[in-house]
């Protein structure tokens, strides 16, 4: 069964000098988020962009990819910390999302880190968001499993 999930944004003026607002709108957990050029290309100063927000889908995803790979090898993660860098250049064709990296710092009972390394290994490629990404953004992670 597929699902579905919607966002909504409006914007306002040109793109340099302009601004918008970015919602959820399935659950309407995050409301009118300010966004900008400048916020993607230069200080946020206090603005989320794109980027910023597919950070945090990446961040999100990889860490329930993690626990499930960890779980399918025998493993409950007590916690996992998980960052994602997404990384925007200007190139040939205008500015691109280049890269997410991913780093995370887990406490996972049992796990050593060569399998906890595997497991992130696995998970960075296996998340739908990596997926969606693969072929077209560089996809890294670091994996640090804590005592």
């Amino acid at each position: 069964m597929a699902v579905t999930r919607s966002a909504n944004a409006t914007w306002r003026g040109n793109l340099l000098e302009g601004s918008g607002f970015v919602s959820s709108a399935t659950t309407s957990r995050f409301t009118d988020l300010p966004v900008s050029w400048n916020a993607r290309t230069a200080d946020p100063e206090g603005l989320t962009s794109p980027e910023e927000l597919l950070a945090g889908a990446h961040a999100s995803c990889f860490s329930m990819a993690l626990s499930n790979t960890l779980f399918k090898a025998g493993f409950t993660a007590e916690q996992l910390e998980v960052s994602a860098t997404v990384t925007a250049d200007k190139r040939e064709p205008g500015w691109t999302v280049i890269s997410s990296h991913l780093s995370v710092r887990g406490r996972v009972p049992g796990a050593d880190q060569a399998a906890f390394e595997a497991a992130a290994d696995s998970a960075k490629d296996g998340c739908p968001i990596s997926r969606a990404l693969k072929g077209n953004v560089e996809l890294s992670v670091d994996a640090t499993l804590e005592s």
